[in-house]
């Protein structure tokens, strides 16, 4: 199964985030169909940075492919902008999909990011660049959305001018980023008539809403990219708190041995054991 047949069945598509190889496996174990991978979680989980274009198509696919081999569910990867030109892109494509990854995000923002003052890349370069993924796509499931973060700097007009042309560019599906409110979503909700993914971003400007809503709005994919990421960091700092004060309030609030051992696994690597 990949992530452009689930689009024919699934509405909304629902990928919670996935930072690392455990949290991939838990997302399978709740029943989730498929998956997200954003730079975000993974770069702050697996390298301690924050996702300011620190790390490249090295770093990144080396953490991506530890996630991919642990879960196989299918699973939509954010390729930033391709790590550079055409030429990145295509690399970028064939790298991902020999690891499995069913979907890829690629987006018009100029590397380095920026915390503030978001730099675009000329629309024209990053149709360049998404023609060069489909040219380059080995595998004709692989999906293909379009991002563009034009909405901050350029207003929604723009940003939907964008959608538009990446569209023809070869992108399946499309993502604009930087929605401060429920009627700009519902805005872009209705503008198009192909996938839409939706970020539902905890601690960002929009409410989380539900996916059943966002279907309403005419989204089929929804993101909620950093939820597990920022619910474990508190509870791991709590519990830090909890050690360094000798207070030990937490002590026995976790999941039993047997239910880590039975996450991970443990049963079915014992087998080999008593074969």
């Amino acid at each position: 199964m990949s992530i452009r047949e689930l689009l024919k069945t699934e509405n909304p598509l629902v990928l919670p985030g996935a930072h690392d190889a455990l949290s991939a496996l838990l997302i399978k174990q709740a029943a989730f169909p498929a998956y997200f991978i954003g730079g975000y979680s993974l770069l702050g989980v697996r390298y301690g940075l924050p996702d300011i274009g620190l790390a490249g198509l090295g770093e990144m696919s080396a953490g991506i492919r530890d996630i991919v081999n642990a879960c196989d569910l299918p699973v939509l990867v954010d390729a930033d902008n391709g790590y550079g030109d055409e030429k990145t892109i295509a690399h970028s494509v064939r790298t991902y999909e020999r690891m499995g990854v069913s979907a890829l995000m690629i987006d018009d923002l100029v590397l380095p990011k920026r915390k503030t003052g978001k730099v675009l890349m000329p629309a024209e370069q990053m149709m360049k660049n998404l023609r060069a993924a489909v040219a380059a796509r080995e595998n004709p499931d692989t999906f293909f959305i379009g991002r563009t973060d034009a909405l901050t700097e350029l207003g929604m007009d723009e940003a939907r001018r964008r959608a538009e042309q990446y569209l023809e560019a070869g992108a399946d599906g499309i993502f604009i980023e930087g929605i401060r409110t429920v009627d700009e979503l519902e805005l872009a909700g209705r503008s198009f008539d192909v996938p839409q993914l939706a970020n539902m971003m905890e601690g960002g400007n929009l409410p989380v809403l539900k996916p059943s809503e966002l279907a309403q709005m005419g989204f089929q994919m929804s993101i909620y990219g950093i939820s597990l990421l920022v619910r474990i960091t508190r509870l791991m700092r709590e519990s830090l708190a909890d050690l360094k004060s000798e207070r030990l309030e937490m002590v026995g609030s976790g999941v039993s041995l047997d239910e880590y051992n039975n996450i991970v696994g443990l049963p079915a690597w014992m087998k080999y054991e008593d074969s």
